[in-house]
């Protein structure tokens, strides 16, 4: 394996661990659970739990895998605040999205060699990448595992203390 192929793979090592806890984390609660505070006047993990599926599902287009499967879930989502209302889309629903997501960056993601990686992602313009060639494919990746992170340690904050 060479030195690219070693900083590759580290980093979907680190994305694939981060998506299982988190998938793990969200299948193991109830619908009942999923409406806990992060903290008191915080998000409940069922809007985490849309927000994650919304955000991973835009890394589709962004990353050049394909199209998105769920642009519903941004007005819900990202572009507003968790109200504390019923979502209109049941946990089922948004957990199944969340996965869907996951499987296809992940079947993507394992076909890439270090050079598509290193590849510029859908945002960035031809001629902002020849000067700012660090806006790739693998800093998304690295971005966003840093967001998923974050997002299952507020999971955490909500089970109880042993």
């Amino acid at each position: 394996m060479t030195s690219e192929q070693q900083f590759v793979d580290a980093a979907l090592r680190a994305w694939k661990f981060n998506v299982d806890r988190v998938e793990a984390s969200f299948g193991k609660l109830s619908d009942e659970q999923l409406q806990a505070q992060v903290a008191p006047g915080r998000n409940r993990l069922l809007y985490l739990l849309g927000h994650l599926a919304a955000v991973h599902d835009r890394m589709l287009p962004l990353l050049g895998i394909g199209p998105r499967q769920h642009p519903e879930l941004d007005s819900m989502f990202l572009e507003n605040a968790d109200s504390g209302a019923p979502a209109p889309v049941a946990s089922a629903a948004l957990k199944d999205a969340l996965i869907d997501a996951d499987h296809a960056l992940w079947n993507a993601f394992s076909q890439w060699s270090p050079a598509d990686w290193l590849s510029k992602h859908t945002a960035v313009s031809d001629e902002d990448f020849a000067k700012e060639p660090h806006r790739n494919r693998l800093s998304v990746l690295l971005s966003r595992n840093s967001h998923l992170a974050f997002h299952h340690g507020q999971i955490v904050l909500t089970e109880p203390r042993r």
